[in-house]
């Protein structure tokens, strides 16, 4: 058992990633092998938004198949890990030493933002899970605080899972072939962004919306951009680039691992 585990920010893309061949599958494959075995995963993901922070307490979450227009055989898809409300209990803990409140949320279960990836890097789906929200109308510094809170659970045993996207102007996904080529503006961005992750400046990521190009045009709206504030609060400093490929030519999957 590794002493401590990295805190993970993954672009999770389509939902079709989980059976279909692309890199990004290949690479979240391999991800989970490389990682180790941690006792429990927290997820933030882009796909849970609340008004205040909510974990989830079930003790067997359900399979959420929170999207449309995709094959038949993605809605028969089920990752049966069980939940662990003594860890979502010790998220509420560490948070609240932050005063930072959090609710409780006794019936949710795992979106795909969650699952997709999981899946891939967990197959068995033996490893206990536990998802946290995120709020889109609160700004970065609110999602960084709550990684740093976390920070105590990676000497644990416990992996930081962070689940959005680097990109996610979806008005330019759909009806565009999968592997068009990266479009300018989001290139640029993802550019930008993986220089600042691994440089560790906070403070231009915090304002990405004014320092970084074509910031709304990546995020016109910011749910899937949050959680890589918790990854970075949760890891701390300079973060590395493990992954960076595009999809649908406007969705960068570039993921990054603060150890």
């Amino acid at each position: 058992m590794k002493t401590e585990f990295p805190a993970l920010f993954v672009s999770h893309g389509s939902p079709a990633m989980v059976i279909e061949d692309c890199p990004t599958r290949d690479f979240l494959q391999q991800l989970g092998r490389e990682t180790g075995k941690p006792k429990g995963i927290v997820c933030v993901s882009g796909h849970w938004t609340t008004e205040q922070p909510a974990v989830t307490m079930h003790p067997q979450p359900a399979t959420i198949h929170d999207f449309s227009g995709f094959a038949d055989e993605l809605f028969t898809l089920q990752y049966p890990a069980p939940g662990d409300p003594l860890l979502a209990t010790r998220v509420i803990d560490l948070l609240a030493s932050r005063e930072i409140a959090v609710e409780r949320h006794m019936s949710r279960g795992f979106d795909h933002g969650a699952w997709s990836p999981l899946m891939l890097m967990y197959p068995e789906a033996h490893i206990p899970v536990v998802q946290l929200s995120v709020q889109p109308h609160l700004d970065p510094a609110h999602h960084l605080a709550m990684g740093k809170a976390l920070q105590p659970l990676r000497s644990e045993g416990i992996l930081i899972l962070a689940s959005g996207a680097a990109t996610h102007n979806l008005q330019d996904f759909f009806g565009r072939p999968r592997e068009s080529d990266p479009l300018p503006y989001a290139e640029k961005f993802a550019d930008w962004l993986k220089e600042a992750v691994a440089s560790g400046k906070t403070g231009e990521l915090l304002d990405y919306l004014n320092r970084a190009p074509e910031a709304l045009r990546n995020h016109p709206t910011p749910e899937h951009f949050l959680p890589l504030f918790a990854a970075m609060g949760a890891g701390g400093g300079k973060g590395e680039l493990i992954h960076d490929s595009f999809t649908y030519g406007c969705l960068s999957m570039a993921s990054f691992k603060w150890r």
